[in-house]
Parts: structure tokens; C-alpha cells; sequence
């Protein structure tokens, strides 16, 4: 649909044909907000089927013993929070487009509970105006106040925020004034900035889904449904994407980059049971050649691990990237035809390449084996001593320590192979070295580089802690959430942020502020 006005037809004929086509324009658009409004209403009728089949679980649960049923119980608990948060991003996102919201969700929205009584109360007293702004008259008489309550968390305790807001009348003209209510990151919502924070980290963080925060929070006696809460989740995931896009684009546009990515199983709903999706991850991090660029981390979820995910992730990355042996990084290292110049050059990383030497010794107690493991050791006590200098000292240490290291390494690496069987698995350890022995060594040509890609290992080691206590996403929209907020938690974290302080100040500021400055939220510029 064009933006801009078109001319009017001045003739009859002229003037049929144009009502004509606004009015099928007309009936396009409206049909495309139904479809909208019957899939958001599909989902939460789907919602509800399952809150059903949840109650029937619980029933049998409580009735007998049975730890499979129990099972059940939280796998389903997981499923419809993930729904929710969908639905509630959805809803968001529908909003900030300008859709009008349909009869039907307007039904749905719940009777807000009044807040406990027994939590304590902070008022926060908005100054009325002195001067009338229609006329200029001083004599300004208060006619009312408005009192609107935000529940807050802080740290250990709850607290209820009573925004007073008095109303001026002018005895002159009559006009009355009111300073605005400030503003909140979910509007007509009761959460303030510190609790939404407080969810976030509670589950990314801390991996407590939703389900295990309303009972925490219920014996404090705040009543906060599930739903609730997922829908929280699901609107501060729509609020932060553009955030964590920015970050990402920082990270891509670093010369050194580190990539890997972990299996993150998610429930498949209609087949009962989970499938595998991958949550890739790219690391900046110039900290140990010096480097005075902030570090970040940047995650993205797919549904799969096909090679096209790794190339979308990175493709327009220039310089170094650091990764495993994956296949589907082959084609960001291949030769551009127009320029006859590589994109990525590939460095391999040394703790993949010595964990299968290792794996071997400790099945086998290999002697060869454990001689070869000593010499990495070497490679790895020389990288200790120079992280943190400048690339030029790191580049000539490896020139003098390192390089006549692998250059004996190689030689010892071809004569065990040689001595032993081509079946063996030492054999196919030492081949996968042999392999990638110029990607192993690219660290020796430039002091930028790193010797292994542990910061992209240190980067993937929370959502491998995280499985232990969730086991999975409920769906691949959960997969997404988890990428936004996992990529603001942990690069306030490799600055030294409390995570927990930045998301509320984000939160605080986020709803207003403005696109194009979206950088001034990034961890390393925002005042906390």
C-alpha cells in the first residue's frame, strides 16, 4: 500500500473506479487483521485444551503416586507458559503495528486483582503545575488525585509503588492540569521494571520457569498466575529483540570471531515428544590480545542445524573466525569469485584437537597418547603466559616458543601414526590434527588470535546448565525468546554488569526510547 495520497479522478466514470478499488483495498485489509485475530484466538483456544488436560493431569497425580505423571504435570506446565509467551509477543507485535484489537481479545483480558494489602507502600508524589498552561493564572485549585499502583520487586522483598498524580483546576479559566503518568514498560500493566527484570533472570538465569516463580512468590503471599507471567516474558522478548540485534550486529563486526552452537531440545506439541533444535552463538571477545572494545555475545535459535543457518549467522562477517571442525562453516571460508579473497579465514581450535587425543588416553591409558596430550600442554602454558599483552608480544612469544613446538608436535603426530593401526581411534584423533594443521597454527601468524575457542565454549556453558533444571524449550518462539534475553544476560556479564541491574535499567527506559539511538541501552554506555 503506498504511503502517499493519490490524485482524485474529476470525472464520473473516473470517480466509480476509484471508490471502487478503496473499497476492495478496504475489505483486503480488514480480512488480513481476521485471519490475525482467528490464529491468535486459535492459539488461545489451543491454550486452554491444554490447560484442561493439565487439571486432569494434576487430579490423577494427587490421587496416586506416579513419578511418570509427575512428569507429565511439568512438561505440560513448560508447553502452555511457552504458548503464552508467544501469544503475548504476538500481541505486541500486532499492537506495535497499529492493528486494532479485536472484540474478542478485548473479553479476554482478566479483572486485575487488587494488590495485597500487607506489602509495603512507597509513594512517589508527581508535583502539579504552579501556573496554569492555557491562560498563565497562578490561582490553581486541586481538584482530585489520581493514585495508580506499580508492584516492584527488589531484592529479597516485595513493594507496591503508589503513583500520586494531583489534579489542578484554574479558578480563571477552569482548565485542569495533571503531570503524566510515567511511563511503564508494560502499558495498563501492574510490573514494574525491577520485577520484569526479576522474572527474566529468574529464568534465563537462574532457570526457574514461570510455573516455579508463581510458587515462589505465593509464599510471600503475591498471587501471580503463570499466564501472567508468560505473558510478561513474551512482551519484554518483543521489547529487547531490537537490543539484541544491535549487539549482534556489534559482535559480526569484529575482526575475530569465535562461533559454535549447542542442542536445545524443544517439545514438538502434537507428537509427544521433543526435537532438536541448535542455539548458535558468536562471540567477541579482544580482551586477552588488550584490545579496549567491549565484549559480547551474540545467540540465535534455529529449528535445525542445517549449514544455511551457520551462513545467515555469519555471512557477512569479515576477517577471523574460530570454530570447530562443523561442515556447515565450509562455505564462509570459501574463495569470493569477484574479489579472488576469503570472507572468513578459518583458525581451528587446539582443545577440540586435544580433547580426542585425551578421550583416547583415558579409554586406553595410551602411553603415546599421554606423551602427545604433554606436548599441548606446553602450547597451552605458553598462550598462558602472554594473554592479556598486545598482539605484537603474543605474536613474537609464539614466533620463538610455540612455532618450533608444533613444528616437533607434527613430526611426532606422523610418526605415531605411522606406528599404529589406521583403525584405531588414536588414529583418527591424530588425523583430525593433521587434517586442520594450518587452521591449528593460524594462531602463530597473528596476535590476535587465540589458541583454542573457549570463548565460545564459556559462551554456550550456561544453556548447558540450564537443560539440567528445564530439560527443554517449549517451542521454537521459546527458542527465540531464550536467544534475546540469553544475549543481553550474558554480555552484561562478560562486562561485569549485574545482569539483573542492567535488564531494569533497560526495561526502565526501553518502551520510549527511540530506534535510532537504540545503542545508548548497550551494556557498556547505559548508566545503571
Amino acid at each position: 500500500m503506498s504511503c502517499g495520497v493519490p490524485s482524485i479522478p474529476s470525472d464520473f466514470a473516473g470517480l466509480k473506479a476509484f471508490a471502487a478499488a478503496l473499497q476492495a483495498e478496504n475489505i483486503s485489509l480488514k480480512s488480513g487483521i481476521e485471519a490475525r485475530d482467528d490464529e491468535l484466538y486459535a492459539k488461545t483456544l489451543h491454550i486452554e485444551k491444554l490447560k484442561a488436560q493439565l487439571a486432569q493431569l494434576k487430579r490423577a497425580h494427587f490421587g496416586r503416586s506416579s513419578e511418570k505423571l509427575g512428569e507429565q504435570v511439568e512438561q505440560m506446565e513448560l508447553l502452555i507458559g511457552e504458548m503464552e509467551e508467544c501469544r503475548a509477543s504476538d500481541t505486541a507485535r500486532r499492537e506495535a503495528k497499529g492493528a486494532a484489537a479485536s472484540t474478542r481479545r478485548e473479553k479476554s483480558i482478566p479483572v486485575r486483582q487488587a494488590l495485597p494489602a500487607h506489602l509495603p507502600r512507597e509513594r512517589v508524589d508527581h508535583s502539579a503545575a504552579c501556573i496554569c498552561p492555557k491562560c498563565g493564572s497562578e490561582r490553581l485549585t486541586r481538584i482530585g488525585t489520581d493514585e495508580r499502583e506499580v508492584l516492584e520487586y527488589v531484592p529479597s522483598h516485595f513493594k507496591v509503588i503508589v503513583h500520586s498524580r494531583p489534579k489542578m483546576a484554574c479558578r480563571n479559566c477552569e482548565a485542569v492540569t495533571q503531570e503524566p503518568m510515567p511511563s511503564l514498560p508494560i502499558e495498563r500493566g501492574i510490573p514494574g521494571p525491577g520485577l520484569l527484570a526479576h522474572v527474566l533472570i529468574s529464568k534465563y538465569c537462574d532457570h526457574l520457569p514461570v510455573y516455579r516463580q508463581s510458587m515462589i512468590y505465593a509464599r510471600d503471599g503475591v498471587e501471580l498466575d503463570r499466564s501472567t507471567m508468560a505473558e510478561w516474558v513474551g512482551k519484554m522478548a518483543f521489547l529487547l529483540e531490537p537490543l539484541a540485534e544491535c549487539i549482534g550486529g556489534y559482535v559480526r563486526s569484529g575482526g575475530v570471531i569465535h562461533a559454535d552452537d549447542t542442542p536445545l531440545p524443544v517439545l514438538d506439541p502434537g507428537c509427544g515428544k521433543t526435537k532438536t533444535g541448535r542455539l548458535w552463538v558468536a562471540v567477541r571477545d579482544e580482551r586477552p590480545w588488550a584490545s579496549r572494545s567491549p565484549p559480547a555475545v551474540f545467540y540465535r535459535y534455529s529449528p535445525d542445524r542445517r549449514a544455511e543457518r551457520a551462513w545467515a549467522l555469519l555471512k557477512d562477517c569479515r576477517g577471523y573466525l574460530q570454530a570447530d571442525a562443523y561442515s556447515g562453516f565450509k562455505e564462509l571460508y570459501a574463495l569470493v569469485p569477484s574479489t579472488g579473497q576469503q570472507n572468513l579465514v578459518e583458525v581451528a581450535c587446539w582443545a577440540h584437537a586435544r580433547r580426542k587425543i585425551y578421550e583416547v588416553h583415558a579409554a586406553t591409558a595410551s602411553p603415546a597418547a599421554e606423551i602427545l596430550l604433554e606436548r599441548i600442554a606446553e602450547l597451552f602454558a605458553i598462550e598462558q603466559q602472554v594473554n592479556g599483552c598486545p598482539p605484537e608480544i603474543r605474536l613474537a612469544a609464539r614466533r620463538k616458543l610455540a612455532t618450533p613446538l608444533l613444528t616437533q608436535m607434527k613430526g611426532e603426530f606422523e610418526a605415531v601414526l605411522s606406528r599404529i593401526s589406521g583403525k584405531s581411534s588414536l588414529a583418527g584423533a591424530l588425523r583430525y590434527a593433521l587434517s586442520r594443521w594450518s587452521s591449528l597454527t593460524r594462531y602463530t601468524t597473528d596476535g590476535r588470535l587465540d589458541m583454542s575457542n573457549n570463548a565460545a565454549e564459556r559462551a554456550i556453558r550456561p544453556i548447558a546448565i540450564g537443560r539440567k533444571n528445564w530439560l527443554f524449550a517449549g517451542s521454537d518462539g521459546g527458542g527465540e525468546r531464550a536467544a534475546i534475553i540469553y544475549t543481553l544476560i550474558e554480555t552484561a556479564k562478560m562486562n561485569g554488569i549485574d545482569p539483573e541491574a542492567y535488564l531494569r535499567a533497560v526495561i526502565t527506559r526501553i518502551a520510549d526510547h527511540p530506534m535510532k539511538r537504540i545503542e545508548e541501552l548497550l551494556p557498556w554506555k547505559i548508566s545503571l
